[in-house]
């Protein structure tokens, strides 16, 4: 199977070199081509390997040899010399658990120096999540006057309504709506399909882009496309499009901070803090791990012990 993952640019030159540039090349092919995972996924694992290989040819050694204290300190350097977010330290952990259990299965070393390492899960920051009254104001914040008013309301919906990841909006196809029977197909990390359900607000909005505005996007420059959400010349539009329009319409609101992330950790947490079972809540968000779901229970504990403190009448 051909690897579609994208090439380093080839103006610049590689920064890994030698067994470190087979070895990441390798590791890489490995995780689109068995594993399925995407090419986003693919070129953050590649920017972590490229950071740490850098790390470690500053103390005269490779990947091949690295020891677990050498990792052990380069995740105490990117916490405390670069003052790294929890959550992108916690990626940078696992992707070097996944390359050097890799590694070891390719006998490329007796050891796994990551074997007894734990993902730092008690570091993990809770996720920014919106209160009603600020989705209210989101969504009532796109100016009905904006020639794109009609996409970017079906876009806040959707987002608030189903939970998807910002490229599983972006990719979203005409196929892959279903909202006679109020749901939607999503194609999610490592190709994985599942059914979201749509509420009525999101479903009468999308409706209403596709027939009233859509078509005239796409005619701008006479494009077809099966993607949904389309810029202003009928291009489809990326996550970087997405997150950048999402925070320019919250910032008109006077919210900061609301990227879709955040509309998918909200969507996650209200549902929970209506009653929703985790599982469930696990298969919408498109989670292969339900410990990965159950940082939301924390987000909803928290908010539980507020009011306790706020209303019983022993506090």
């Amino acid at each position: 199977m051909k690897s579609t993952r994208a090439k380093p640019d080839a103006t610049k030159p590689d920064p890994l070199a030698g067994q470190d540039q087979q070895d990441v090349s390798a590791f890489l092919t490995y995780i689109e081509t068995e594993l399925g995972l995407s090419e986003n996924t693919s070129l953050a694992y590649r920017r972590d390997l490229i950071d740490f290989a850098a790390y470690l040819a500053a103390r005269k050694t490779v990947l091949r040899r690295s020891e677990a204290a050498d990792i052990a300190g380069y995740l105490r350097h990117l916490q405390v010399d670069r003052n790294m977010q929890i959550s992108s330290i916690i990626r940078h952990s696992i992707t070097l658990k996944m390359f050097y259990r890799y590694a070891q299965n390719r006998n490329w070393r007796s050891d796994n120096p990551t074997e007894f390492m734990e993902t730092p899960h008690g570091w993990r920051r809770l996720p920014d999540v919106l209160g009603r009254v600020e989705i209210d104001a989101l969504l009532k914040a796109v100016n009905p006057d904006h020639p794109l008013a009609l996409r970017d309301q079906a876009i806040i919906e959707l987002f608030y309504a189903c939970g998807l990841r910002a490229s599983e909006l972006a990719d979203l196809t005409i196929e892959q709506l279903h909202l006679d029977l109020g749901v939607i197909r999503v194609l999610g990390k490592g190709k994985k399909e599942r059914i979201v359900p749509v509420g009525v607000p999101a479903q009468k909005a999308v409706l209403k882009y596709i027939s009233d505005l859509r078509p005239r996007l796409l005619a701008v420059k006479g494009l077809a496309s099966s993607r949904v959400f389309v810029s202003r010349s009928g291009r489809p539009i990326n996550r970087i499009v997405l997150w950048q329009r999402l925070d320019q319409i919250a910032k008109g609101a006077g919210i900061r901070g609301v990227h879709p992330h955040a509309l998918r950790h909200t969507f996650a947490t209200h549902l929970l803090s209506g009653g929703a079972d985790l599982r469930v809540v696990q298969e919408l968000l498109g989670h292969a791990n339900i410990a990965t779901t159950q940082i939301y229970t924390h987000v909803d504990a928290d908010r539980l012990q507020s009011v306790h403190r706020k209303h019983h009448p022993r506090q």
